[in-house]
């Protein structure tokens, strides 16, 4: 009968050792080394989709969120070299499009990588709000550094338009935006009538589209999410058994970039804490992916991985990286 052998080719195969897992790439790791080029992105996209597509022939279950910093820092830069000729749009804007754009990308590459290890599976992309609270204290305390380096007479002009910017020494001044809590997935029951062996999800990219809540009504905002806490919440929200954050080290570490740097393996999340408190974690780098770590498995998943995307199947079999387990 017609369709009968596109049926059979998505025959999924779990094992008893198959997770439900969410996987949060840096974005970073699907920029490339040139992250304005094409086909640099291209190039690193697919690289990361050969390593998803090997957890899924394991038979688990996968979920994708990525970042989407060094995209939204290109959109910026458009918007102000464009700004005399086309209006700027918001940043909520900006999130979306990038979501949109690597999403494709994504699901591009990961249909040819999973063809490739005979597993193929339905994979789609959802462009996802997150909704933030309008009280949230972000809002009067931006953080987040976002867009190029400038000098100070540069920064000073942006500072004119009422946007924030800071300091940043050697490198220049940088635009800094609210990066306020993410609280609830909007897209969540979407992507859970679509959860199935049988598919691959991409979703929640860049820390989904902040949204308030204001009379009833929802509306996008000028901020910008950490993807990694947004992963934590999309974790969750679909009753992942783990939550795997890819980053460009094998682990994390206290002592990083000192004679005395000492990966940490197994942990507790009673132990991350204790480091955490002690200040081992960069606010700008492994503090959140450790914060994301430690919120997934202290509201009740099973096991977090920190690692690189080079050993992301060892990671997720719980042989290598960073895993935050409860105490039995």
């Amino acid at each position: 009968m017609p369709g009968e052998g596109r049926d059979s080719s998505f025959c999924a195969v779990t094992s008893p050792q198959a997770h439900r897992i969410v996987i949060a790439l840096g974005g970073n790791a699907i920029a490339g080394p040139d992250s304005a080029d094409p086909s640099s992105q291209q190039a690193a996209v697919t690289r990361a989709a050969g390593a998803i597509a090997a957890l899924v022939a394991d038979g688990h279950e996968v979920v994708v969120t990525h970042g989407n910093g060094p995209q939204v820092g290109n959109l910026l830069l458009k918007n102000e070299l464009t700004r005399d000729v086309v209006p700027p749009v918001p940043l909520d804007w900006c999130v979306a499009q990038t979501q949109a754009t690597l999403g494709f990308l994504i699901v591009t590459a990961l249909e040819a990588a999973l063809r490739e290890v005979d597993a193929e599976r339905l994979v789609t992309a959802l462009v996802t709000r997150v909704l933030v609270d309008g009280e949230d204290p972000a809002w009067t305390h931006p953080t987040k550094p976002i867009g190029q380096y400038v000098d100070e007479a540069q920064a000073r002009e942006h500072i004119a338009r009422g946007e924030s910017w800071e300091d940043r020494g050697e490198r220049g001044w940088r635009r800094i935006v609210p990066s306020p809590q993410p609280l609830e997935i909007l897209e969540r029951a979407a992507i859970e009538s679509l959860l199935s062996p049988r598919t691959v999800i991409v979703a929640a990219g860049g820390g989904g589209i902040p949204m308030v809540r204001e009379d009833g009504r929802l509306r996008g905002v000028e901020a910008v999410l950490d993807k990694d806490l947004t992963a934590a919440l999309l974790a969750r929200a679909v009753g992942a058994e783990r939550l795997i954050i890819a980053t460009d080290v094998e682990a994390a570490a206290i002592g990083f970039g000192t004679p005395d740097e000492e990966r940490i393996g197994a942990v507790t999340p009673a132990a991350l804490r204790s480091l955490q408190d002690q200040g081992h974690f960069a606010s700008g780098s492994m503090g959140p992916k450790v914060e994301a770590a430690l919120r997934f498995v202290e509201q009740g998943g099973r096991s977090a991985v920190i690692t690189s995307l080079a050993h992301l199947r060892e990671g997720a079999e719980g042989r290598t990286g960073t895993i935050v387990e409860p105490e039995e």
